[in-house]
């Protein structure tokens, strides 16, 4: 498989393209439909588009396959559609795993691509600016402040010292990076293999920080697997909170310290978030809600405006009958 590999890597460097059957023989896999189907690139089902390259193995997905725009999904071999799918099929024993397979094969060949023979402008001996980066008027970089290739931030930014921004990630207007934070670090992706060890899945995205958005000292906000995790415009995250990958979190909502929110989930606008809280991967959780301190939410929250509290987390004033309950059993127990 190494050997296929590096024999392709000319032709994606040429060609930035690929077929499905290309990528079939790479995964051993089975094509139902076009064999002939040109890929450009990978991309989660829910956004793709024509010429991307999605893989489905969580049934809570299936919706997407049927209407879905992506050229291929990748399948596992025991998918049995309902209806027919639009997309060419490529069918592998796990999906899942073949999928970090599919995506270093997509990360060498963005790998391959280099910024020219001076790949860093150097600002100062003790702060670095890749030589793709662009920086916007008014943006000022304090010492050991890392800035990685293509990545883009706008005008009137603070980076404090020891931030880093990883490659390719984008930074609106009128944001505030606290020291040590750590924009675009590779998600937590790891695919089990027969062994008993795991495979790293490579993140192929990026994060997007929309305007006015502030994090705190030592927060860390993971790029996407595909596509973007993105922070929208005005959110305000405090120090040691880390936001994993492909998450997103709606405008103006505000997170206290040692948060964190799992992958893929998607947190409202106008939340307020108390300190020590967690928000489990793939949930949605609604504008206007409010998660109280050391509180964790495992399931979606569909009612606007919702104060929730405890582990698992329900409305407030239902968790503060059974604390009473609670506080009562323990006393006529003593």
């Amino acid at each position: 498989m190494a050997n296929f590999l590096l024999e392709n890597v000319l032709f994606l460097q040429l060609f930035m393209v690929i077929t499905a059957q290309t990528l079939a023989d790479l995964l051993r896999g089975e094509i139902v439909g076009d064999p002939q189907t040109v890929v450009t690139g990978p991309a989660r089902i829910e956004h793709a588009r024509k010429g991307d390259v999605c893989f489905f193995a969580n049934p809570q997905y299936e919706r997407y396959i049927y209407d879905t725009q992506a050229s291929v999904l990748l399948v596992n071999r025991s998918f049995e559609p309902r209806q027919a799918v639009p997309a060419t099929l490529i069918k592998v024993d796990d999906a899942y795993a073949a999928v970090s397979v599919l995506l270093g094969f997509f990360n060498d060949m963005k790998k391959s691509r280099k910024c020219g023979n001076r790949l860093w402008a150097r600002l100062s001996l003790r702060r670095s600016v890749a030589c793709s980066a662009r920086i916007g008027k008014g943006t000022h970089l304090y010492p050991q402040v890392y800035v990685g290739p293509n990545v883009r931030i706008g005008k009137n930014c603070i980076l404090y010292p020891g931030v880093r921004i990883y490659h390719d990630c984008v930074i609106g207007d009128n944001c505030i990076l606290h020291a040590g934070a750590v924009i675009g670090a590779d998600g937590f992706g790891f695919a089990p293999t027969p062994d008993g060890s795991y495979r790293k899945i490579p993140q192929l995205g990026n994060v997007v920080l929309e305007d006015d958005v502030e994090i705190g000292a030592n927060a860390t906000v993971d790029r996407a697997t595909m596509g973007s995790t993105v922070i929208r415009r005005g959110v305000k995250i405090d120090n040691l909170c880390q936001v994993a990958h492909n998450v997103e979190v709606g405008a103006d909502t505000v997170m206290a310290a040692l948060t964190g929110i799992a992958g893929s989930a998607k947190v409202g606008a106008h939340c307020s978030i108390g300190g020590q809280s967690g928000i489990n991967g793939h949930v949605t959780v609604a504008d206007h809600t409010v998660l109280a301190g050391h509180s964790g939410i495992i399931g979606n929250v569909r009612k606007s405006g919702t104060t929730l509290m405890g582990y698992p987390a329900v409305d407030y004033a239902t968790y503060m009958r059974a604390y009473a309950k609670f506080k009562q059993s323990a006393s006529s127990k003593d």
